[in-house]
C-alpha cells in the first residue's frame, strides 16, 4: 500500500511545482524513504535528479515566456555548482556512517541527512507561509546587491548537495532582495537554478560510483512529470498564492513528524 501512495506523492510533488512553480520537491526525499523504503542518502541522490529533471521542465515554460534572468542565474550559479558537485563528490562519502552516541541514540550518517532535512522542511515551511500574502516587489536600489547573490549561491550549494533540496525559499528572496529581479522573474530564474545545481550534484554521485536503480528512478519521475503537466494546466484556475500557505502548514507538519520520529523513535 505504502508503495502506491508513493507514486500517488509523485504525483503530487509535480502538481504542486506546476501551480506554485516550486516547493513541491520538499516531499520527494520524504516520500523516497518512507512510503518507497529507499535509504535516506540513496534519497537524497535520486532527488538531486528529479528535482533537476521536474525544474527544468518547469523552467522550460518561464523561458518562454521571457520570464529567466540568464545573467543573474550564472552569478548564482558561479559558487553554487562548485559547492553542490563537491559536497557529493567529495563530503558525503567522506562522512562515516555512525557518527557518536548520545545514550541509547546512535548519530548515523542516513539519521544526520533525515534530522537536516526535517530542519530544511520547518525553514522551508515557515517561509512559505510567513510570505503567503500579495507578492512584493524587489525595493528600488541603485544596483543589486552581488555579493548577496554569491553568498546566498554558495550556500544553496551546500545545502542542496547534503540533502538533495532545491533551496527556492532561500534563492528566490536572495533574487527578489539581492539582484532586485521581480517576483515572476525570480521564481523562472529559480527554477533554472535548482534544475543546474541539481543535476550537476546527481553527475558528482555518478562520478563518486554510486549506483543508481534507473528503471525506479525514472518510473518516479514520469509520475512526478505527469503531475506537472496538470498542475501547469491547473495553474492558471488555482492561484499558487492561495495553495501555498496551506502547503506550508502540510509541509511543516510533515517536518515536525520526521523530527519527533527520529529523535524519539530511532532505532
Amino acid at each position: 500500500m505504502l508503495h502506491y501512495l508513493g507514486y500517488v506523492a509523485a504525483i503530487f510533488i509535480g502538481l504542486a511545482l506546476g501551480i506554485m512553480g516550486g516547493g513541491g520537491s520538499i516531499l520527494t526525499v520524504p516520500a523516497l524513504v518512507y512510503l518507497l523504503g529507499v535509504s535516506p542518502v540513496q534519497s537524497t541522490a535520486y532527488s538531486l535528479f528529479i528535482v533537476g529533471s521536474t525544474s527544468l521542465i518547469g523552467a522550460a515554460g518561464y523561458f518562454r515566456k521571457g520570464l529567466v534572468a540568464l545573467p543573474t542565474a550564472l552569478v548564482f550559479l558561479l559558487p553554487s555548482l562548485i559547492v553542490v558537485f563537491l559536497t557529493r563528490r567529495v563530503l558525503m562519502p567522506a562522512i562515516p556512517h555512525e557518527l557518536f552516541t548520545v545514550g541509547s541514540l546512535v548519530f548515523t550518517k542516513d539519521l544526520l541527512v533525515l534530522l537536516a532535512f526535517a530542519a530544511l522542511m520547518v525553514a522551508a515551511a515557515t517561509s512559505m507561509i510567513r510570505h503567503s500574502g500579495p507578492e512584493a516587489a524587489a525595493p528600488l536600489t541603485p544596483a543589486p546587491d552581488y555579493a548577496l547573490v554569491l553568498g546566498i549561491g554558495a550556500v544553496v550549494g551546500l545545502l542542496t548537495g547534503f540533502v538533495g533540496a532545491g533551496g527556492g525559499f532561500l534563492i528566490i528572496p536572495a533574487l527578489v532582495l539581492g539582484a532586485r529581479l521581480p517576483m515572476k522573474m525570480a521564481v523562472g530564474t529559480s527554477l533554472v537554478i535548482i534544475a543546474t545545481n541539481s543535476l550537476i550534484g546527481f553527475s558528482g554521485d555518478l562520478s563518486a560510483g554510486r549506483i543508481i536503480d534507473w528503471g525506479f528512478l525514472l518510473g518516479f519521475l514520469a509520475f512526478a512529470l505527469g503531475g506537472i503537466v496538470l498542475g501547469t494546466y491547473l495553474a492558471p484556475r488555482i492561484p499558487g498564492a492561495r495553495l501555498k500557505p496551506a502547503f506550508g502548514w502540510f509541509t511543516l507538519a510533515m517536518g515536525t513528524l520526521i523530527l519527533a520520529k527520529e529523535i524519539l523513535y530511532h532505532r
